[in-house]
């Protein structure tokens, strides 16, 4: 059977070169870096030279850089910190972030009771800023502003410079959960006065596990976890060197083959778009999903103007990975938030399926996938 990969936004498959790296660490470099003897002084030296290198593709100082297990600890570290350290008493977001941010606000909500807004949001889950600016302009309380940079079920961009214009021009604390755009996008966190960023590694084929959390300089850490002193005591725990040193060569990879990448999977997703209209009469398309312009090149769900509860599972059955939300909830049986909170009922009740591409997709494997949604859905 022919296996197809359509679900990157749940994960990328890992670059060649980047398991040459982790093998090779995992030999060469095994040392532990706390220890003071030459095995973990050159562990020690490898994760700083990574994090140097992390860095500078964000324009910013090595300083400001926290390794972490991934994107969810990364927001946790950040929103927690927000409210506990650096005094947040209100956070805005939108109903439609990971459940990364938004279940961490509840919590915070519920036992700090710091006061938890949310933006609204248009019928494609664009965020109004008007509403935005009305909700910072109402009240002097100390504010964080947590938004995703691309929503990671419809694609949607955030207008981000637009967000810290407003951040700024209010004084509130700016927070971006990045795990999609990082390695896809070029981000200069000196240019886009993002506060708080979170990244992970496995969305732009590094290894799960590990990420970052970027903290913007002048803002101190209070760690979630106690123990040792690793991260200059921001983040407790034995450093995941070989993690890390994938994570390091993913992104190098990615950030210098941008342009490339984001031309070629492009022109996939939208062939995939063409061949989709015509093929299938009245689908349509989820957030601006299908907007090559205003939304991640990455991303595409599509939602079929039939309910078939089975849909996931057959095209499982013939070899096609795809999602009908974020992988993060699939144990859950409450279906996409996301999609609950700009659809109508009866768009909710058809049948949406997130597409989601990367470099190694091909337009043999779009083809096979056209076959099978005709084959299933005659």
């Amino acid at each position: 059977m022919k296996a197809i990969y359509l679900d990157n936004a749940a994960t990328t498959i890992i670059d060649a070169e980047v398991l040459s790296v982790m093998h090779a660490a995992s030999i060469e470099n095994y040392g532990n870096p706390s220890s003071t003897h030459q095995f973990g002084r050159k562990a020690k030296s490898a994760i700083e030279t990574a994090r140097k290198n992390i860095a500078k593709h964000f324009n910013i100082s090595a300083s400001e850089i926290i390794f972490t297990s991934g994107g969810t600890e990364a927001d946790n570290l950040i929103l927690q910190n927000a409210v506990f350290n650096l005094g947040v008493q209100r956070i805005i977001t939108s109903k439609i972030e990971h459940h990364a941010v938004l279940h961490t606000c509840e919590f915070l909500e519920k036992s700090h009771g710091i006061q938890l807004d949310f933006v609204q949001l248009d019928a494609q889950g664009n965020i109004d800023l008007q509403h935005l600016e009305t909700l910072l302009a109402t009240s002097d309380k100390k504010t964080l502003i947590s938004l995703m940079l691309i929503n990671n079920e419809i694609g949607n961009l955030l207008p981000t410079h637009a967000v810290c214009e407003l951040s700024n021009k209010y004084k509130a604390l700016f927070h971006s959960d990045a795990v999609q755009a990082v390695g896809h996008y070029n981000i200069n966190l000196h240019q886009t006065p993002i506060d708080f960023l979170a990244a992970s590694a496995h969305k732009f084929h590094g290894p799960k596990g590990v990420g970052f959390a970027y903290f913007k300089k002048g803002f101190g850490i209070m760690p979630l976890f106690h123990g040792g002193n690793q991260e200059k005591g921001a983040r407790s725990s034995t450093e995941n060197v070989h993690g890390i040193l994938g994570m390091e060569k993913a992104l190098e990879i990615s950030c210098n083959n941008i342009d490339n990448d984001k031309n070629y999977i492009n022109t996939i997703k939208k062939y995939f778009i063409n061949e989709l209209q015509h093929h299938f009469k009245n689908i349509a398309f989820n957030g601006t999903s299908s907007d090559l312009e205003k939304s991640a090149y990455t991303i595409l769900n599509v939602r079929f103007p039939v309910k078939n509860d089975l849909l996931l599972f057959s095209l499982d059955m013939a070899g096609i990975a795809v999602s009908g939300g974020s992988a993060c909830q699939s144990g859950s049986n409450k279906g996409s938030h996301v999609l609950r909170e700009i659809l109508t009922d009866d768009e909710a009740n058809e049948t949406s399926i997130r597409f989601s591409f990367s470099k190694f997709t091909t337009k043999e494997e779009i083809d096979f996938t056209i076959v099978k949604l005709k084959e299933l859905l005659k």
